[in-house]
């Protein structure tokens, strides 16, 4: 089994080595320049490329037309009446012909006006807030690929660093061998050690390359540049409280607000609107003017509206529903966020303070104690294992304490 892993691996580092690199494959990038690159930072600019800002800046652009829209008020209608033409006997021709020139408008009643520009200002609200929530997210995204993208590159060099030294390990067994000091079975074992940790070199070539091509993907359709040697410094919020509003709570609030706002504009469009018109009638038989006054006003015997009405009230429910599911979510994603990056900082401060220190310090000694034919092999392997062990651990812990500051950051977004 763990042979045809090796082998996979072998496979998948080759397939990845033969993909086309772009000319600038060996510059490093940095999380800065990251972030700038995919459009993530706090100025962002309306005219960014990224998809995944275009979006969320043209539901914000068009929630600001459709509030420029229910600011205007109604169009002046105007019209034209000709009467008692084409007829018979004396209204066969134009003598008898009565002109009727009026102008009407339509009368808002009820706020109308007020409650769609209501309306249309909470759905900006709303869309600001996704357009916000979307460059944290990018941000996000960017901050741990780009962690992800810098464990790779360390497990590579961990593995770069295990394969000298297994390659130095079965140079001196060959020597011990050939001098009579150790059994042919001791260089076969370390030549296997140095086969399986090349393979393994192999794998984390792929995944950095992997890891590179995700990062990439954010900006572009090539892989990133390295990364700079070294997790960056991601420092979130020390403080957060469970009272404190991110993101996800003030975008529920402001669905909320624009659902009620809703249930105001819909119980405004039940009220009918009166149409109240002006103008002149020309008699032409006797050359006389007179003034023409109307108004209209509908019946709402039937449709009050009120169908939309409730449905908005429904809206509007379902949207407070949502609010408080939202920050109860938010304050244990914020809970569970802060307890991981606790953890995995402990983790890895005393991994790199005290596990790390003591593990060199036993593989320095059996090291020189094989090399003078004190220990044999498989003492040094061990040592060597649980070194490279509390190493692989220390950059796992490293990993995870910067995706989880990263999850910190974005929630701690206004």
């Amino acid at each position: 089994m763990k042979s045809s892993i090796l082998l996979g691996a072998l496979l998948a580092g080759a397939g990845f080595a033969a993909l086309p690199l772009p000319a600038a494959a060996q510059e490093t990038v940095t999380l800065e320049e990251a972030l700038a690159l995919a459009g993530a930072t706090d100025g962002v600019s309306p005219g960014s490329q990224n998809p995944r800002t275009i979006g969320p800046r043209a539901e914000v652009e068009a929630a600001q037309a459709l509030l420029t829209q229910a600011g205007l008020r109604p169009n002046p209608e105007a019209s034209l009446e000709v009467e008692n033409v084409a007829g018979s006997g004396p209204y066969s021709g134009l003598s008898a012909a009565e002109y009727t020139l009026s102008a009407g408008l339509p009368l808002e009643l009820g706020g109308k006006r007020g409650a769609r520009l209501a309306a249309a200002r909470a759905d900006v609200d709303v869309a600001l807030l996704r357009e916000k929530m979307a460059i944290a997210d990018l941000a996000m995204t960017v901050r741990q690929r780009y962690v992800g993208a810098v464990a790779a590159q360390s497990r590579v060099a961990l593995a770069l660093n295990v394969v000298e030294r297994n390659r130095e390990l079965a140079r001196i067994a060959a020597e011990l061998v050939a001098a009579g000091r150790e059994p042919p079975l001791r260089s076969l074992r370390a030549q296997a050690e140095l086969s399986e940790a090349e393979a393994e070199l192999k794998a984390a070539q792929a995944t950095a390359l992997a890891s590179r091509f995700v990062l990439g993907m954010l900006w572009s359709q090539d892989p990133a540049p390295p990364p700079a040697e070294g997790f960056p410094r991601l420092e979130p919020p020390h403080e957060m409280l469970a009272e404190y509003q991110g993101l996800e709570p003030r975008l529920a609030a402001a669905e909320r607000i624009a659902a009620q706002s809703l249930v105001g504009r819909e119980r405004a469009s039940g009220i009918p609107d009166p149409r109240v018109s002006a103008g002149v009638r020309r008699f032409e038989e006797s050359n006389d003017n007179a003034l023409v006054l109307g108004v209209t006003l509908p019946l709402p015997f039937r449709d009050r509206n009120q169908g939309h009405v409730a449905a908005a009230r429904a809206q509007a429910r379902g949207a407070a529903a949502r609010e408080t599911v939202a920050v109860s979510e938010y304050r244990q994603a914020v809970a569970e966020a802060r307890a991981d990056y606790l953890a995995a900082e402990a983790k890895a401060d005393t991994l790199e303070a005290e596990s790390l220190p003591q593990a060199e310090e036993a593989l320095r000694l059996a090291d020189i104690g094989y090399r003078n034919g004190k220990f044999e092999l498989i003492e040094v392997l061990s040592a060597a294992e649980a070194r490279d062990g509390i190493r692989r651990a220390l950059i796992d812990a490293r990993e995870a304490q910067g995706k989880a500051a990263a999850l910190l950051i974005r929630l701690a977004t206004q």
